[in-house]
This record gives structure tokens, C-alpha cells and sequence, in this order.
């Protein structure tokens, strides 16, 4: 079970419990999901499970693809259709070029204050629950970025909107920003997360499918953990260097180029986890794999 499913999650289920269904399907000791998507939301969560949790932090900061709606006149306390109204204000004349300058203003590198109604911790309690009970605190602002923001269609009082951003960007936000720059407010009634790199070709599977084929006694496909990270080079040991780096010790290789984290491989191509080269050409191991 060592590998990546990428899960078609449905709305009205958290994260965490689409995770633990899929790991109770598998089977696998362990499993971990990357970049948790609200109830409300759909579309791919990557879950890596037993050995592939050791790339899950890799997986976690890079870009993502989501579609989503935004109706405009009212604001809610979550930011989306789960909460109440706490505001509203009148909708003004939607233009597409307006609407277009706008989101100009959003693309490229900000700073974002996260939602009270997220899984932030603040001396270990999430956010949502001293929400829900009533209190807000302060949210340092963190740095994040908005690499695309396209307007696909525009309604009396919604507007339908694709972004691709970088990790910790709060969509829920980002539709409110929106419409406070556009005169009003708003939340979001849609969102569905797309993709998330580098997964952006690669098919999903639904609760349903993973079901079904558990049921069927066979096991979903699974996507191997190093094709995760396609960014980083790749070196390939010889049986000495493998063997000594599989015992956890740094070994001289005089031949390898690269510099940094790499994915590390034997001579017949297995992936042996990842590791660092220094400026010495000395490979030291850093996140070994047990059985692939």
C-alpha cells in the first residue's frame, strides 16, 4: 500500500473522515491526506499512504488549481454556505471588465489573514472551535500567491471563478476580497479544488470506485511516492553506496552533480527515499524507505 491515491472527495465530508475511510478500505497502517478542502468542497485530495506519508510535506506546499463560485450581496460567518448571514450589502452592476481589473489586482505575491473558521491552532486549539464558541483572536497575515485568477462567467449577483495559487491560500478569503473590492460582499457557494501539482493529468477516484474495487478484492491505483516529486533530482547508487545509505550512513560519490535534496535509487531503479548531496559530492540519507 505504499503510494498515492488521489481521491475525488465529495461534499459534506471532512477531510479527515474521507482519509480514514479510504485507510479503512486499503487497509494501510497509515495514510495522511494533503491540504485539507472544507466539507463544502470537492474535487482532489491526494492521500498518501503507509511509506508515501514521507512525501506528503513535499506534496502539501505545491500549487493547486481550484474553480469556484462566489455569490455576491451577502456574507457569511464561514465564509461560505455553511454559515450565517452577517452581512449584506446591495450588488452592484457586474461589467466584465471591472470585474477583470479587479482580479488583476490579486495576482502575484500577498499576504493573506487566515479565516477563524480553519484548522489553524492557537495554543493547540483550532481556530473553528474558539469560533464557534464565539471568539475571534488575531491572525498574523502569512505570505502566499496568487499565480492566475480567471473570470469564466458572470451572473446578477455571482461570478464564477478558476485560480491557481500556492499553498495556505484560503479560496473562502480570496472570494471575499473580491467582492469587498467590487463594492460589496460575498461567499462562496462552490469550490471544487481541480488539481494539485504535479497530479494536474492524472485521472481520480471517487469514494464510490475505491469501494468498489476493495470490495472486489483489489486494490486502487496508486500513484508510486517518488513520481510525486518530479522536481527533484534523481541519483542512482551503486551497491556499495546504495547498501551503505540504506544503513544511514553518508557516502562520498564523486561522480553525482547534483546539489541538495534528491530522490535516491539502486541500481535496478528502486527508490530509496530522499536524500542530500553537499558541495563535497558526499550523498547523506534523509528520509529512507522501507519496502517499495
Amino acid at each position: 500500500m505504499n503510494g498515492i491515491l488521489l481521491l475525488d472527495k465529495p461534499a459534506g465530508l471532512s477531510s479527515n473522515a474521507a482519509l480514514q475511510r479510504v485507510r479503512r478500505l486499503t487497509g494501510a497502517d497509515k495514510a495522511g491526506h494533503v491540504g485539507s478542502l472544507d466539507p463544502l468542497a470537492t474535487g482532489m485530495l491526494p492521500v498518501c499512504l503507509d511509506e508515501a506519508t514521507k512525501v506528503a510535506g513535499d506534496i502539501i506546499s505545491a500549487v493547486k488549481r481550484y474553480r469556484f463560485t462566489v455569490v455576491l450581496g451577502s456574507r457569511t460567518a464561514t465564509g461560505d454556505l455553511e454559515g450565517e448571514v452577517v452581512e449584506t450589502a446591495p450588488v452592484p452592476e457586474l461589467a466584465a471588465a471591472t470585474v477583470s481589473a479587479v482580479l488583476q489586482r490579486f495576482k502575484g505575491p500577498q499576504l493573506q489573514v487566515p479565516p477563524m473558521y480553519s484548522a489553524l491552532k492557537r495554543d493547540g486549539q483550532p481556530l473553528y472551535r474558539l469560533a464557534r464558541a464565539g471568539l475571534t483572536v488575531e491572525r498574523p497575515a502569512r505570505p502566499i500567491e496568487i499565480h492566475d485568477l480567471e473570470l469564466h462567467s458572470i451572473g446578477v449577483d455571482r461570478l464564477d471563478l478558476s485560480a491557481r495559487c500556492s499553498k495556505g491560500t484560503y479560496i473562502r478569503v480570496l472570494a471575499e476580497d473580491i467582492a469587498r473590492h467590487l463594492g460589496s460582499c460575498g461567499h462562496v457557494v462552490m469550490l471544487r479544488r481541480l488539481y494539485v501539482e504535479p497530479f494536474e493529468d492524472q485521472p481520480m477516484l471517487t469514494l464510490e470506485q475505491v469501494e468498489a474495487l476493495c470490495r472486489d478484492g483489489r486494490l486502487p491505483p496508486l500513484i508510486a511516492p517518488d513520481q510525486a516529486l518530479p522536481g527533484l533530482p534523481a541519483v542512482c547508487l551503486g551497491p556499495d553506496e546504495a547498501s551503505r545509505v540504506q544503513l544511514g550512513q553518508r557516502v562520498p560519490f564523486p561522480g553525482c552533480e547534483s546539489r541538495g535534496r534528491v530522490r535516491l535509487y539502486d541500481a535496478s531503479g528502486a527508490f530509496l527515499g530522499l536524500g542530500e548531496v553537499d558541495e563535497g559530492a558526499v550523498v547523506r540519507p534523509r528520509r529512507l524507505f522501507r519496502t517499495l
